[in-house]
């Protein structure tokens, strides 16, 4: 209601209480004084009553117009009784909800851009790498030298696709398209398929691997816990020497069974540890070929299948991976 409204009403309750005390003098004058200050007495709690609730009301409209302009960071709060009161403290609440809801959209936006720039970072890599290889290879008529180019370009390719697949997987995971099955799987079994491909790579660098424990069933998506369990000991293997060991153990307890992934390789700095599994995180015996997504795609699987993965390393002697599965009812 607007002041011309008001000010109708109170027009109209004056007159009323004029023509009721004109109508009462005739009868009583004592009851005409009455009905008089009476009437003009509601007539006046009335007026107050209305712009105290239009003062008000003028106050919330002034409050949304912030809001709708980017102001959260405002404070409504009334302990007062009444309906405006009640709708001033939800409009309050709503408020402090759109403001998380704010601060959440600047993290993700500055998370989005630093993923941004990494990703470019790690494609401009290999890119620059096969740009200058196939200048060189335009130039080159000795057939040795173009046949070393090109398998430097396979390389890079192999690099940029191996990148390009795990950050597509990262993103379905984040966005909640990945449907997880739940296989019953034999833990000793998934190990073997996963250091196979790997085989090859480890003679040539005479690294051994051992596998014990008594078996133990989990539940869960093979083809995605097997993604896990490659990038794990892809990184451990990468880390290795000439002549090192990879050494792996599964336990098991009531609530859980577990994998123990050991390697005798560089080992990882206790101010890098907390981070290894951060994407794009570098650390500093980090190889220059590495994205630095492996660790975390394994991280955001064994979370989405109820898992837990933690590390503990020491620089020089090696780094430990425990992966823990726990038990579910299907």
């Amino acid at each position: 209601m607007n002041h011309k409204g008001t000010r109708r009403i109170a027009a109209a309750g004056m007159g009323l209480t004029v023509l009721c005390t004109i109508f009462c003098l005739l009868l009583n004058p004592v009851c005409g004084a009455a009905a008089f200050f009476l009437g003009t007495a509601v007539t006046a709690v009335y007026l107050y009553e209305t712009c105290k609730r239009y003062q008000k009301l003028q106050e919330l409209n002034t409050y949304l117009s912030l809001v709708c302009s980017g102001e959260y960071d405002l404070a409504l709060t009334d302990n007062s009784e009444g309906e405006l009161s009640i709708l001033k403290n939800n409009l309050y609440k709503v408020t402090v909800l759109l403001r998380s809801q704010n601060e959440m959209l600047k993290k993700d936006k500055t998370y989005l851009a630093d993923s941004l720039a990494d990703i470019s970072h790690q494609l401009k890599t290999p890119l620059t790498s096969m740009i200058v290889m196939t200048e060189l290879l335009e130039e080159e008529e000795d057939s040795e030298k173009r046949k070393e180019f090109l398998s430097i370009i396979d390389t890079q390719l192999s690099k940029m696709k191996w990148l390009i697949s795990n950050l597509l997987k990262i993103s379905k995971l984040d966005t909640g398209t990945v449907m997880f099955k739940k296989e019953q799987i034999p833990l000793k079994n998934i190990i073997r398929d996963c250091v196979q491909p790997f085989l090859v790579s480890m003679d040539l660098g005479n690294i051994s691997w051992g596998l014990s424990g008594e078996d133990a069933v989990i539940t869960g998506d093979r083809k995605w816990t097997e993604e896990a369990f490659s990038n794990i000991l892809k990184n451990c293997i990468e880390h290795m020497e000439q002549g090192g060991r990879l050494q792996i153990e599964i336990k098991t307890a009531s609530i859980y069974s577990s994998v123990v992934i050991r390697d005798n390789g560089s080992g990882i700095s206790q101010k890098d540890l907390p981070h290894i599994f951060e994407r794009f995180y570098h650390g500093e015996n980090a190889s220059a070929e590495s994205a630095g997504i492996g660790l975390a795609l394994a991280k955001t699987i064994l979370e989405k299948e109820h898992g837990k993965i933690s590390a503990k390393s020491r620089e020089g002697k090696g780094t430990e991976f425990e992966i823990c599965f726990y038990k579910v009812i299907i």
